[in-house]
């Protein structure tokens, strides 16, 4: 096989993967096994918790569990996914599956102009005992900094964040779906 024959043939399996990468992740978000656990103590908090893919009746959820803490500054828990650049342009919003304690949590978009860990875009909801959908439109997100947009870029979405934030409590959150709408 000649190289330009190699290389077309090779073009066009990298679109068909990217275009299957999109359409899966605006399908459901927590079938990806790209999602990270970060917390407070990347920065001298002291908040404990934990993320896991759980079997629940019905279906794998995201769960992220633990003590928010806001002593020496810190203050939150989080899971995140990072993004395909463009995978949400189409769409005006996220929609969640998502059961909990009865408590507030949060989203947070970051994308290009969130160039420093404390920035980015949030939107609040609160999860109550039992499932329930959740549709979370991109217009309602607030910036976290003045010094990022103030109106969200959806074409640069970087990472999508669950998020248990801002207050002394214990997190206990799960999503069984998150997509775009």
């Amino acid at each position: 096989m000649n190289v330009i024959k190699y290389l077309k043939m090779m073009a066009i399996s990298l679109v068909i993967s990217i275009n299957w990468i999109e359409v899966s992740v605006a399908q459901n978000l927590i079938t990806s096994e790209r999602w990270v656990y970060l917390a407070d103590t990347v920065m001298g908090g002291v908040s404990e918790g934990s993320a896991s893919i759980i079997d629940t009746p019905e279906g794998q959820a995201i769960n992220l569990f633990g003590k928010v803490s806001t002593q020496n500054n810190g203050g939150f828990i989080q899971v995140r996914v990072n993004m395909p650049t463009g995978a949400a342009t189409e769409f005006k919003g996220i929609k969640l599956k998502v059961k909990g304690n009865g408590d507030e949590y949060f989203v947070h978009i970051r994308n290009s102009s969130s160039k420093l860990p404390w920035h980015y875009y949030s939107k609040s909801f609160i999860a109550k005992n039992e499932w329930q959908v959740i549709e979370l439109p991109f217009s309602e997100f607030l910036r976290s900094s003045n010094f990022i947009r103030k109106k969200m870029k959806v074409e640069s979405i970087k990472t999508i964040g669950l998020v248990a934030y801002g207050k002394d409590y214990d997190a206990d959150v799960s999503i069984l779906s998150m997509s775009f709408y």
